[in-house]
């Protein structure tokens, strides 16, 4: 939902954009500067065609985010060399514009590859203050987008949540479990792991798109949700593998999720794949068994599992 509303806010800009440019087309018309009208009103429609592709599918939105660039560069290398009072602001919008629409990377280097192009375009209008300020907004400008990139890195790093669904991701996973395995031995309680595997995950990617792989493992995720406790964990080990940690639960309690679930699995039907298919094996906590081995056996399970 959050990615919708993030495209359809780009879209809404470029469209903005465009009719900017189609007002200031008409502005020149009506002051008579014939002159200056062509530019504007050729690049009108490429914006609206920027909107277009960025409703579009995915592999388009970096293409738009390319043509609203090429439009931007275009008005700037129009106005900047005519314009003494605002050479200010039309020297400082490529280094934004481009940080806007491009990764970090690439942004910082083209702002850098294109710097003495502005400046030559603009020599006559620039003085040494100028030039100055330019350089440190190309500088500093690039803080706020790498300062996001470390934010998101770090709450990547410490959100045990995996990205794609409400499982917690591999390495939370073995952690959580480790403890477990250690409470549970301290305790002389059981520990029962139920493996999931989900067969249709990969065909559901290739075959119909993202959305239909984020439905299905929104589905296992709410599924396993109704039917455990709310001290059991789901953790996903593999891209289309899972782990639900049943504490304390002995094996015939292990045998009564397992079916719950499998039944519960079954009767959810998805628009694109069907019935949702499921792979499901309990396993169980040894007496005395470290947790690496237990979970070596784990994943030999899952082995078997993707093997059929």
């Amino acid at each position: 939902m959050a990615e919708l509303q993030h495209t359809r806010l780009h879209a809404g800009l470029y469209a903005l954009a465009a009719l900017l440019l189609v007002s200031q087309a008409a502005w020149f018309y009506l002051i008579g500067d014939y002159d200056r009208i062509l530019l504007p009103a050729l690049l009108a429609p490429l914006l609206i065609t920027a909107a277009l592709m960025r409703l579009g599918q995915p592999e388009t939105a970096r293409l738009s985010a390319y043509l609203v660039l090429v439009c931007g560069y275009l008005l700037v290398a129009m106005e900047l060399p005519t314009h003494s009072s605002l050479a200010p602001f039309w020297l400082g919008l490529p280094p934004v514009l481009t940080l806007l629409l491009l990764p970090l990377g690439p942004a910082m280097l083209l702002n850098l590859t294109l710097t003495p192009l502005w400046l030559l375009l603009g020599e006559n209008l620039l003085d040494l203050d100028l030039v100055l300020g330019y350089l440190s907004l190309v500088m500093v400008a690039g803080l706020a987008p790498w300062e996001i990139l470390h934010q998101r890195s770090l709450l990547q790093a410490t959100d045990p949540l995996d990205e794609e669904c409400d499982a917690i991701r591999r390495s939370a996973l073995h952690d959580r479990l480790h403890s477990e395995c250690e409470r549970a031995e301290l305790l002389h309680q059981r520990l029962a792991v139920l493996v999931i595997h989900l067969p249709q995950l990969e065909m559901a990617g290739e075959q119909f798109g993202p959305g239909a792989r984020r439905a299905l493992l929104g589905s296992l995720c709410d599924t396993v949700a109704r039917c455990s406790r709310d001290h059991d964990l789901l953790g996903r080990e593999g891209d289309a593998d899972f782990w639900l940690v049943l504490p304390d639960t002995s094996e015939s309690g292990a045998l009564l999720v397992h079916q719950r679930l499998e039944e519960a699995l079954h009767r959810a039907v998805l628009l694109d794949t069907g019935p949702v298919e499921t792979r499901l094996t309990d396993c169980h906590l040894r007496h005395g068994e470290s947790p690496g081995h237990f979970m070596q056996r784990l994943q030999a399970t899952v082995q078997r599992q993707v093997n059929g």
